[in-house]
């Protein structure tokens, strides 16, 4: 059990990363400003970047995130320090008992468009991989970490990915759109390309990287589905469709935190425009592809091994945003998913530990 790799964790990013802005950036840090908790929000504490306020929790346009730290986590959460990556042993001690060897650690704040701005939005992406960078040296190992590159300045992101590569990061992190580009784009090839060449893979997590798309949406009423969970599946899609994969040989492909039930019906559409036969759909596209996709608890797992196979599942906890589950949180915390996907009897536990070891090992080159 301990070298389980668990593929998705969050930081709750704290006041503290911002200190690592260069100077000249560092007035236009973000802040934390505070107000009632009896509004439509439904929280008192909201980061200031830009202008603009994160999370916005309610309305057209809005999203869910689980920074900055409220006052009454502070008070009534054990480990919000833990989360925040302010103490490592107490992160260390939580991965004991779930009885992992590892975190692939995800960003929180990064899940949203932050800025128009690509000056600010550099400044930020380096002091968010700075601080991860520091992070990484205290974990012994064990606190892998996403880069996360600044998109609209391919110089800076390049940059960015090396540095990253240097001080324990394991892959880049995308949204399924980036602001107006799907990942198909070719503005994005110079960076996959230096991707392959240091081994990194592209890891595309949920998140409302389109303002455009998110605008559309209510998010009181249509919680973070159609704008944040599709996204990734938009991505896998356009992909594959436009055979990117063939174009970086060297360079593999995450699909992460959207769960995996989206697969079947996707390689249906994919299937119903370019044709070929039903094995041509299947693990054998993953594998040749190199692609990966994370597994929800509670999902069809026997099934879903029919489309994507038994080498390019991963299993993460989303560490940092449990509690969900109906019990307030992110609907993809599964805390308890090491343990209960090894009691499942419908497959095999060699199956199940390729799931939590040798897969996400592979993907993140750990």
């Amino acid at each position: 059990m301990p070298n389980v790799i668990d593929a998705d964790t969050h930081i709750f990013e704290p006041k503290e990363m911002w200190e690592h802005l260069d100077k000249g950036m560092y007035l236009r840090r973000p802040i934390v400003v505070e107000g009632p908790k009896d509004t439509i929000y439904r929280r008192s504490n909201f980061w200031i970047i830009d202008g603009n306020i994160f999370p916005k929790p309610a309305g057209k346009g809005g999203f869910l995130l689980g920074t900055p730290t409220q006052p009454d986590q502070i008070a009534n959460m054990p480990d919000v320090h833990a989360r925040e990556l302010l103490d490592i042993p107490g992160r260390l001690a939580a991965m004991d008992q779930m009885g992992t060897g590892a975190q692939v650690i995800y960003p929180t704040l990064f899940l949203a468009y932050v800025t128009d701005d690509v000056e600010l939005e550099v400044a930020l992406c380096q002091a968010y991989n700075r601080f991860m960078s520091e992070i990484f040296k205290q974990g012994g190992g064990r606190l892998r970490w996403l880069v996360v590159p600044p998109l609209r300045s391919i110089d800076a992101s390049i940059e960015a990915i090396n540095m990253g590569k240097e001080n324990g990061a394991v892959g880049l992190f995308f949204r399924g759109i980036e602001k107006d580009r799907t990942l198909d784009d070719p503005y994005f090839f110079p960076l996959y390309r230096e991707a392959a060449r240091l081994d990194l893979p592209i890891c595309i997590h949920t998140g409302a990287g389109c303002p455009a798309f998110s605008a559309v949406f209510d998010v009181s009423r249509s919680h973070t589905f159609p704008h944040t969970r599709t996204l990734p599946m938009m991505a896998f899609r356009n992909l594959v469709a436009n055979k990117i994969p063939d174009m970086f040989p060297d360079l593999r492909f995450g699909f992460i935190e959207a769960g995996a039930s989206w697969v079947p019906y996707v390689l249906h559409a994919l299937r119903s425009v370019f044709g070929g036969e039903p094995g041509e759909w299947g693990p054998k596209l993953f594998q040749d592809y190199r692609l990966y996709v994370s597994y929800e608890e509670w999902e069809d797992l026997p099934y879903l091994l029919k489309y994507v196979g038994e080498e390019n599942l991963i299993v993460g906890s989303d560490w940092g945003h449990h509690g969900g589950r109906g019990r307030g949180g992110d609907p993809s915390g599964q805390p308890e998913v090491f343990a209960n996907i090894r009691s499942q009897e419908d497959v095999a536990g060699s199956v199940i530990e390729k799931m939590l070891v040798d897969n996400p090992a592979r993907f993140y080159g750990i």
